[in-house]
């Protein structure tokens, strides 16, 4: 299909560009080794594409063979409001991942690790303009008190801790956390891509397609290190450990899983024509195909560590591993990469604050369960604030103060106060203790 090609009007271009100069300034030197790393790829723009000849009618949901809608005027207000919902949860994830990426951007090992996370980086402010093109294109006024513009503001004065979702306010530790969050959150983001290209609002719709292409690439980005490391990790390598990948998938993969929503929910979505799937059965999707991944890396690990087995062999192998959890013709269980439990260490839906470890074992106590998710989890992440509000919101929830649904909302988090200020053009934070009590930032 053929695309169309958009800028933003000048000043709000040249706010983004103004932007990746702080957060992405190692953008030049993605330019200068795009043609050595990518020569066959057409140079990085920041542009708005839209896709040519998506389907006009709304394809689920109560409107599902009407024709699609084309500004958001015509939506009804709760479509509307979900929508537009969904519009700046996604800009700002894409600013958010690139404030993640770049902390530990030069810790990578290797050059061609490092220029494919920028090149991911910028693909993702390209996302970002996306949203800011359809927030600006199109008026908003029936469902929200901000202008077009200020929501803009509002995008780009966000910082890690003040993004949408949780999964955007946690500092990375190291580079495996700049894989492994591709591996995991930017497979989210698939889903979430895949699922918004039948949206009825036509104009997300078109902008999801070539998106989609990008994220392609953002999965290899993660997938591809993490092959390779587990490989070099089979044959003695010393750097990057089965178990370190191992404790970082643990350190993602519940945040990943929240991202879908809670599990009872997603069905207004799919009413109003906006997702095919609601939040359990996409997310029953995702953790499937975590597991296929993860079974992928350790089927290299086994063939690494023995090169004679042929791939029958080495699938028996592991099978048999896996099933016994004995240690077979020289590789152990705990060598292998292992996919936690789905209520492992989570903090949002049906399983928020279980005490569930990351083999599925229950727990009875609170502080036992802290002191399984220490051996579990980085030792950086665990000296986190994000670990703290968490362990501490747990200890509530096990003194009955508090409930497990009361607990999810009062995590942390940074929310906006009042409106932009025309003077400064900046924004003012407030951070939520959970109890009602504020501080400025």
């Amino acid at each position: 299909m053929a695309t169309t090609k958009t800028h933003l009007p000048k000043k709000f271009h040249d706010a983004v560009i103004k932007w990746r100069e702080t957060f992405l300034p190692d953008y030049g030197f993605l330019m200068e080794s795009w043609d050595k790393h990518f020569p066959k790829e057409p140079r990085f723009e920041a542009c708005a594409f839209r896709e040519v000849g998506i389907c006009d009618e709304i394809e689920c949901g109560d409107l599902k063979g009407q024709p699609k809608f084309t500004r958001a005027v015509d939506l009804e207000d709760k479509q509307a409001s979900h929508l537009l919902g969904a519009i700046k949860a996604q800009a700002s994830t894409e600013f958010g991942s690139i404030q993640q990426h770049r902390l530990t951007l030069a810790r990578a090992q290797d050059e061609k690790d490092q220029v494919w996370i920028l090149r991911m980086m910028a693909e993702e402010l390209r996302h970002g303009y996306q949203m800011l093109h359809l927030l600006l294109d199109d008026d908003w006024s029936s469902v929200s008190y901000l202008t077009g513009p200020d929501m803009v503001e509002e995008i780009l004065s966000m910082t890690t801790g003040s993004h949408v979702l949780g999964a955007f306010n946690i500092e990375f530790d190291s580079f495996v956390d700049n894989a492994m969050f591709c591996t995991l959150i930017d497979r989210v983001g698939k889903y979430q891509l895949a699922m918004q290209r039948i949206s009825a609002y036509k104009p997300f719709a078109e902008s999801m397609p070539q998106m989609l292409r990008e994220e392609a690439f953002h999965l290899a980005a993660g997938v591809v290190p993490l092959r390779r490391w587990v490989e070099d990790h089979a044959r003695g390598g010393v750097y990057i450990t089965t178990a370190d990948i191992q404790k970082v998938l643990n350190k993602w993969l519940p945040r990943g899983l929240e991202m879908f929503g809670d599990e009872r929910g997603g069905g207004t979505n799919v009413r109003y024509g906006l997702k095919p799937m609601k939040n359990a059965e996409a997310q029953g999707q995702y953790y499937a195909e975590v597991e296929k991944l993860v079974r992928d890396l350790n089927m290299r690990y086994v063939r690494a560590r023995l090169p004679e087995l042929k791939l029958k062999e080495a699938e028996a192998l592991l099978d048999r591993i896996l099933a016994d959890g004995d240690t077979v013709q020289g590789i152990a269980w705990e060598e292998l990469v292992h996919v936690p439990h789905r209520h492992f260490f989570r903090r949002r839906g049906v399983p928020a604050f279980e005490l569930t470890g990351w083999d599925g074992t229950p727990f009875d106590e609170v502080e036992s369960y802290l002191q399984h998710l220490s051996r579990h989890l980085p030792d950086a992440y665990r000296a986190s604030s994000d670990f703290r509000d968490y362990a501490e919101q747990l200890r509530r929830v096990g003194r009955g103060e508090i409930d497990a649904a009361a607990a999810s909302h009062q995590m942390p988090a940074l929310r906006r106060v009042g409106g932009a200020c025309p003077c400064s053009k900046s924004v003012r934070w407030i951070a939520d203790n959970g109890a009602g009590a504020t501080t400025s930032h």
